[in-house]
Protein backbone atom coordinates (compact mmCIF):
# COMPACT_ATOMS: atom_id res chain seq x y z
CA UNK A 1 0.00 0.00 0.00
CA UNK A 2 1.60 3.30 -1.41
CA UNK A 3 -0.14 6.08 1.27
CA UNK A 4 0.97 8.86 -0.80
CA UNK A 5 -0.35 6.98 -3.98
CA UNK A 6 -3.73 6.04 -2.20
CA UNK A 7 -4.44 9.91 -0.64
CA UNK A 8 -4.30 11.73 -4.23
CA UNK A 9 -6.18 8.79 -5.74
CA UNK A 10 -8.73 9.60 -3.24
CA UNK A 11 -8.71 13.41 -3.72
CA UNK A 12 -8.92 11.97 -7.70
CA UNK A 13 -12.05 10.06 -7.19
CA UNK A 14 -13.65 12.68 -5.12
CA UNK A 15 -13.60 14.88 -7.61
CA UNK A 16 -14.98 12.99 -9.88
CA UNK A 17 -17.53 12.29 -7.48
CA UNK A 18 -18.55 15.91 -7.35
CA UNK A 19 -18.18 15.61 -11.07
CA UNK A 20 -21.52 12.90 -11.05
CA UNK A 21 -22.97 15.08 -9.01
CA UNK A 22 -23.17 17.96 -10.64
CA UNK A 23 -23.57 17.04 -13.95
CA UNK A 24 -26.59 14.86 -13.01
CA UNK A 25 -28.29 17.84 -12.55
CA UNK A 26 -28.40 18.36 -15.56
CA UNK A 27 -29.95 15.65 -16.78
CA UNK A 28 -34.05 16.14 -16.67
CA UNK A 29 -36.01 14.60 -14.11
CA UNK A 30 -39.04 12.36 -14.81
CA UNK A 31 -41.48 13.04 -16.60
CA UNK A 32 -44.30 11.57 -15.04
CA UNK A 33 -44.01 13.78 -11.58
CA UNK A 34 -41.88 10.96 -9.87
CA UNK A 35 -39.14 11.53 -7.93
CA UNK A 36 -36.86 9.05 -8.84
CA UNK A 37 -35.67 10.15 -12.18
CA UNK A 38 -32.96 9.59 -14.50
CA UNK A 39 -30.88 11.92 -12.68
CA UNK A 40 -30.56 10.12 -9.54
CA UNK A 41 -28.68 7.06 -10.46
CA UNK A 42 -25.56 9.43 -11.28
CA UNK A 43 -26.32 11.37 -7.94
CA UNK A 44 -26.18 8.10 -5.81
CA UNK A 45 -23.24 7.23 -7.82
CA UNK A 46 -21.43 10.63 -7.24
CA UNK A 47 -22.50 10.92 -3.38
CA UNK A 48 -21.18 7.13 -2.83
CA UNK A 49 -17.99 7.91 -4.72
CA UNK A 50 -17.34 11.01 -2.52
CA UNK A 51 -17.99 9.06 0.67
CA UNK A 52 -15.63 6.34 -0.21
CA UNK A 53 -13.10 8.32 -1.19
CA UNK A 54 -13.13 10.28 2.37
CA UNK A 55 -12.65 7.00 3.93
CA UNK A 56 -9.62 6.09 2.10
CA UNK A 57 -8.38 9.59 3.05
CA UNK A 58 -8.93 9.04 6.53
CA UNK A 59 -7.87 5.77 6.45
CA UNK A 60 -4.49 6.40 4.71
CA UNK A 61 -4.02 9.05 6.97
CA UNK A 62 -4.36 6.97 10.19
CA UNK A 63 -2.08 4.63 8.13
CA UNK A 64 0.36 7.56 7.60
CA UNK A 65 0.90 8.59 11.54
CA UNK A 66 1.84 4.85 12.31
CA UNK A 67 3.38 4.14 9.20
CA UNK A 68 6.10 7.30 9.45
CA UNK A 69 8.13 4.93 12.27
CA UNK A 70 7.89 2.14 9.62
CA UNK A 71 9.79 2.14 5.92
CA UNK A 72 9.02 -1.46 4.52
CA UNK A 73 5.91 -0.69 1.85
CA UNK A 74 5.06 -2.76 -0.83
CA UNK A 75 5.95 -1.67 -4.35
CA UNK A 76 3.20 -0.37 -6.86
CA UNK A 77 2.88 -2.26 -9.95
CA UNK A 78 2.74 0.14 -12.10
CA UNK A 79 2.60 -2.51 -14.81
CA UNK A 80 -0.83 -4.18 -14.42
CA UNK A 81 -2.44 -1.11 -13.89
CA UNK A 82 -1.40 0.14 -17.35
CA UNK A 83 -2.23 -3.22 -18.74
CA UNK A 84 -6.00 -3.26 -16.98
CA UNK A 85 -6.23 0.41 -18.76
CA UNK A 86 -5.47 -0.74 -21.50
CA UNK A 87 -8.01 -3.31 -21.74
CA UNK A 88 -10.59 -1.19 -20.03
CA UNK A 89 -10.60 1.09 -22.99
CA UNK A 90 -10.09 -1.43 -25.31
CA UNK A 91 -13.32 -2.69 -23.81
CA UNK A 92 -15.29 0.29 -24.37
CA UNK A 93 -13.99 1.04 -27.47
CA UNK A 94 -15.20 -2.83 -28.63
CA UNK A 95 -18.40 -2.81 -26.69
CA UNK A 96 -20.97 -1.97 -29.70
CA UNK A 97 -18.83 -4.43 -32.01
CA UNK A 98 -18.81 -7.32 -29.84
CA UNK A 99 -21.90 -6.95 -27.71
CA UNK A 100 -22.06 -6.76 -24.39
CA UNK A 101 -22.05 -10.16 -22.98
CA UNK A 102 -18.86 -11.43 -25.02
CA UNK A 103 -16.90 -8.21 -24.67
CA UNK A 104 -17.98 -8.05 -20.92
CA UNK A 105 -16.85 -11.74 -20.39
CA UNK A 106 -13.32 -11.15 -22.22
CA UNK A 107 -12.20 -8.14 -20.15
CA UNK A 108 -13.46 -9.76 -16.78
CA UNK A 109 -11.84 -12.67 -17.39
CA UNK A 110 -8.36 -10.57 -18.28
CA UNK A 111 -9.27 -8.37 -15.68
CA UNK A 112 -9.16 -11.75 -13.20
CA UNK A 113 -5.93 -13.15 -14.60
CA UNK A 114 -4.30 -9.90 -14.31
CA UNK A 115 -4.77 -9.52 -10.95
CA UNK A 116 -3.43 -12.96 -9.43
CA UNK A 117 -6.18 -15.46 -10.22
CA UNK A 118 -4.91 -18.79 -9.79
CA UNK A 119 -7.87 -20.92 -12.23
CA UNK A 120 -8.74 -19.79 -15.10
CA UNK A 121 -11.87 -22.22 -15.52
CA UNK A 122 -13.18 -20.55 -12.01
CA UNK A 123 -12.51 -16.76 -13.74
CA UNK A 124 -14.17 -17.89 -17.03
CA UNK A 125 -17.04 -18.93 -15.17
CA UNK A 126 -17.62 -16.51 -12.93
CA UNK A 127 -16.81 -13.92 -16.15
CA UNK A 128 -19.77 -15.89 -18.13
CA UNK A 129 -22.19 -15.75 -15.13
CA UNK A 130 -21.47 -12.35 -14.29
CA UNK A 131 -22.27 -11.01 -17.72
CA UNK A 132 -24.88 -13.21 -18.82
CA UNK A 133 -26.55 -12.52 -15.20
CA UNK A 134 -26.18 -8.49 -15.58
CA UNK A 135 -27.05 -9.08 -19.34
CA UNK A 136 -30.37 -10.85 -18.20
CA UNK A 137 -31.42 -8.62 -15.59
CA UNK A 138 -30.88 -5.44 -16.83
CA UNK A 139 -32.24 -6.23 -20.70
CA UNK A 140 -34.95 -8.40 -19.98
CA UNK A 141 -36.09 -7.19 -15.96
CA UNK A 142 -35.33 -4.16 -15.63
CA UNK A 143 -36.40 -3.43 -19.85
CA UNK A 144 -32.79 -1.09 -20.75
CA UNK A 145 -30.84 -1.59 -23.10
CA UNK A 146 -27.34 -3.17 -23.57
CA UNK A 147 -25.53 -4.14 -27.01
CA UNK A 148 -26.85 -7.59 -28.04
CA UNK A 149 -24.87 -10.14 -29.26
CA UNK A 150 -23.00 -8.93 -32.69
CA UNK A 151 -24.51 -9.56 -35.66
CA UNK A 152 -21.68 -11.10 -37.77
CA UNK A 153 -22.34 -14.23 -35.13
CA UNK A 154 -24.88 -15.08 -36.88
CA UNK A 155 -27.34 -16.00 -33.88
Amino acid sequence: MNLMFDRIGSLFFALVGALFIVESQNISSSAYGSQVGPNMFPFGLGVILILLSLRLFWETYKKGVVASTSVSQSPLRYKRFLFILAATVLYVLLLEQLGYVIASFAFLLYAFTMMGSKSVLKSAIVSLLFSVGVYVIYVHLLKGTLPGLPVWLGV
